[in-house]
């Protein structure tokens, strides 16, 4: 007689990563390379006024229509960049090779339904902290009337990211080599 075998699924609760900002402002400043091609320099048109109009909102981080378009920006393009990287119909079928399955989830279309239901509520508060990281620096920054600050929510998550990915490593390669670890 054998014993079962208790897994989980390794779902992430933020599968873009600063994908999702990278995204956003790169959509975000489209309108500032449109508006530069059409010119307008001389002071005076539609094509002038465009081109404040998107100075004064689509650039500037202390407008409260770059901030808030930002924000929700980045949530979707978390939700974009999860309903193309993880398959729910690929996971389920994994899980039924393997002879494995969901407790209380009939093994086919059910699973699948159940593991995008479950992907897609782990994505909101994941895009929600994303953005809320990615837009706190602005706000603060607002706030304080700091002028000119470098540093912004994406170099914070990009920061974080690169020192947890390098600690990851060293701990794997310390394991490799029969060490205890180095996060214990």
């Amino acid at each position: 007689m054998y014993g079962g075998q208790n897994t989980y699924i390794p779902l992430k609760v933020n599968q873009s990563g600063v994908i999702a900002i990278i995204f956003a402002s790169s959509v975000l400043l489209l309108p500032v390379l449109i508006s530069n091609l059409l010119g307008g320099n001389d002071g005076s048109g539609w094509r002038f006024e465009m081109q404040k109009w998107v100075s004064e909102n689509l650039v500037n981080s202390k407008s409260v229509i770059y901030v808030v378009l930002f924000a929700l920006m980045v949530i979707a393009f978390a939700y974009f960049y999860n309903s193309i990287s993880f398959d729910p119909v690929q996971q389920a079928d994994q899980i039924r090779r393997q002879g494995g399955f969901i407790p209380g989830v009939r093994p086919g279309p059910q699973t699948e339904r159940f593991l995008a239901k479950a992907v897609n509520r782990i994505t909101l508060p994941g895009a929600l902290f994303v953005a809320t990281i990615a837009v706190m620096p602005y706000l603060i920054l607002w706030i304080f009337n700091v002028q000119g600050f470098p540093f912004a929510g994406t170099t914070v998550l990009i920061a974080v990211g690169v020192g947890m990915e390098l600690i990851r490593q060293i701990d794997g390669q310390l394991m490799m080599r029969n060490y205890e670890g180095f996060l214990k």
